[in-house]
């Protein structure tokens, strides 16, 4: 319990800092922008890369993995037939909604969060994986296709040639993204037979000890920003995804991982990486595909608050 308030704490503070700096503009404009760039494209790659170069990869088949693999897909089912079947959402909104629900903020909060109170950011690769490699290109797939067919798209071109078209944009999107890049990178290293010298990963080591902080002020600063009215989510909806993400998710995590004999640290870890806000990149593909922005946005805010009470919890009933 104390090293989740002493961890959470610490993260606050330099929030507190980011809405402040925000808030004043003493950073001036565009200072968001490119503080985020550089976490997301510097230095929470070789974050990952050094931290996952040194890890055991026997952690992607591990229980733990399972654990976090297979609860995330319970509760991206539950979402899609509560949203689909229940209350008859289109399908551009249904798959908004699965990754509010199932999409935890494994980047600007998990890595922090991670970082600070277990000591390393390893927990947090299973989800990155599985949440850039399968949730995040499936649901692109989804979200491409409606938007092809709404333009009347499969007129002009044949369902095979557009499928392919299609999966080839998914594909190119992914391999771009510098967490992928990082992850993918830090595998390889992972898996060669011999080690690199340690000179090697200290340029790494001290990019990666800068993404923690800067991604924390990004967030800060993007609280100080105002909002521009818009149009709100339905409440059921923002409420279903609201539990499914800090109350479900986490205690399927601590159920699962239970009866597969995790203890400790190891179910401690699950269980925070579980109990995760919504990530930030669902608005991103809420707004780019032009389905479920405000579902995507109030789960995000909704889903950040929560997740103080929701580590709380997870730390008394852990520790």
């Amino acid at each position: 319990m104390l090293a989740v308030l002493s961890a959470l704490g610490t993260i606050a503070v330099v929030v507190a800092v980011g809405w402040f700096v925000g808030r004043t503009g003493v950073l001036g404009e565009g200072a968001q922008r490119v503080l985020a760039t550089t976490a997301f494209t510097v230095a929470t790659p070789a974050l990952l890369i050094d931290t996952i170069a040194h890890a055991d990869l026997h952690l992607l088949v591990s229980r733990s993995a399972l654990v976090t693999f297979a609860t995330t897909t319970v509760v991206a089912l539950i979402a899609a037939a509560v949203l689909g079947l229940v209350r008859r959402r289109s399908a551009g909104d249904v798959v908004v909604g699965v990754l509010a629900s199932s999409y935890v903020n494994a980047g600007n909060i998990g890595i922090p969060l991670t970082a600070y109170l277990l000591g390393s950011v390893v927990a947090v690769v299973p989800p990155t994986l599985y949440q850039q490699l399968v949730l995040g290109p499936l649901a692109l797939v989804v979200l491409d296709s409606r938007n092809r067919r709404a333009r009347g798209d499969e007129v002009a071109a044949p369902t095979d040639r557009r499928r392919l078209a299609t999966l080839r944009s998914v594909l190119r999107r992914t391999l771009r993204n510098p967490v992928i890049i990082g992850t993918l990178i830090g595998l390889a290293l992972a898996a060669l037979p011999w080690s690199l010298p340690e000179v090697v990963f200290q340029p790494l080591s001290l990019l990666g000890a800068a993404a923690p902080p800067l991604a924390l002020l990004t967030f800060g600063m993007s609280l100080a920003a105002p909002r521009v009215a818009a149009e709100r989510a339905p409440r059921g909806d923002v409420a279903m995804v609201a539990v499914l993400r800090s109350v479900v998710h986490p205690a399927l995590a601590i159920g699962l991982g239970t009866l597969l004999g995790l203890e400790g640290d190891a179910l401690l870890a699950v269980a925070v990486v579980s109990a995760l806000p919504t990530a930030q990149n669902v608005l991103v593909y809420a707004i780019q595909y032009r389905h479920g922005t405000a579902l995507a946005r109030d789960a995000g805010l909704v889903t950040t608050v929560l997740a103080v009470p929701a580590l709380l919890v997870v730390a008394a009933v852990l520790g």
